[in-house]
């Protein structure tokens, strides 16, 4: 059904810059246009039949695949990283004459680093540890950046940090850059995931000024949501978000990633993204080193769809179990 092809080079990383106040003020965001266009967006591009298929697959190898649960065990990470090692009933690549493929990472709380690094050594699959404080980034700023440290040292080389909200809310555009900038510092090797949470944000010109600063400051990628807020990834913020990288590259030359997270359940959200992807930043954007999907539940969705494709029939959740 697809065809191989050669593996696409990481961009080159963001070294960050001095904070530019005048560029961030200057940034405007007209809401009803982003929401119009948001909407108009996914309306307008679709995609069916075999196309959809190699979407849906090509999703999968862009998922950051996560758990975040007070409950979490080794034994759930395990089954977990299982997944991740094969996300797709081998039945059902044979069909689609697919070779294997996996998820981009695995996305865990700092205690799981461990449990993480062990299950995918030898994968190539990367762990993701969410940390600063997460979900709502009000411990210690000490605090903070030791447990960034703790999971690099851990074994974690993604890093998904959460920004306080406060400064943006005050505008404090300096408190904001300075605390990104010692997250990053903290990271060293590892990239640093900035989560905005930008439920909590209160407008899109506020999303569109963090998203500047974080970048600034040397963020690998910006992310909507820690999954936690009641408001999560919608498309007129991805829209917000994915306009300041884009505006970010032309600026700098620099490609900054971006990973929309919280709320993305079913496969034809996962298309909707991925189609903004590409009309907004373009094709390359639709690469693991640029773009990944915070999910959960979307998997068990996906394999359904695929199975529709082969057999014409959807299967019931539990043939499609995430562990």
């Amino acid at each position: 059904m697809a065809q191989a092809t050669s593996k696409p080079i990481a961009p080159m990383r963001n070294p960050g810059m001095p904070l530019d106040l005048d560029w961030v003020e200057s940034v405007r965001v007209n809401r009803s246009a982003a929401e119009r266009r948001a909407t108009t967006l996914t309306g307008r591009r679709t995609v069916k039949k075999q196309w959809q298929a190699a979407w849906l697959l090509k999703s999968i190898t862009l998922m950051d695949l996560t758990t975040l649960s007070g409950d979490d065990t080794p034994g759930t990470v395990l089954r977990l990283c299982a997944k991740a090692k094969q996300p797709v009933r081998q039945d059902l690549l044979d069909a689609l004459e697919m070779p294997p493929i996996t998820t981009a990472a695995v996305c865990v709380y700092h205690a799981m680093v461990p449990s993480a690094v062990e299950a995918l050594a030898g994968s190539g699959i990367p762990v993701a540890a969410v940390a600063a404080g997460f979900p709502h980034g009000l411990s210690p700023l000490r605090e903070r950046i030791h447990e960034i440290r703790a999971s690099v040292a851990a074994g974690a080389t993604e890093i998904d940090i959460v920004i306080s909200r406060q400064h943006v809310l005050n505008a404090d555009w300096a408190a904001l850059y300075d605390e990104v900038t010692m997250f990053r510092e903290a990271c060293g090797e590892a990239h640093l995931k900035s989560i905005l949470a930008t439920g909590e944000l209160a407008t899109l010109e506020n999303v569109a000024k963090a998203s500047v600063v974080a970048m600034m400051a040397g963020s690998d990628f910006i992310k909507t949501s820690t999954g936690k807020e009641s408001t999560n990834a919608t498309l007129p913020v991805g829209l917000t978000m994915a306009r300041q990288i884009r505006t970010f590259r032309e600026r700098t030359g620099y490609k900054i990633g971006f990973k929309p997270a919280g709320g993305i359940r079913t496969a034809k959200q996962s298309l909707d993204w991925m189609i903004l992807m590409k009309e907004e930043l373009g094709i390359e954007w639709l690469d693991p080193h640029l773009f990944r999907l915070g999910a959960s539940t979307l998997l068990s969705d996906i394999e359904r769809q695929l199975e529709h494709f082969i057999s014409g029939r959807y299967s019931a959740f539990n043939r499609h179990p995430m562990a």
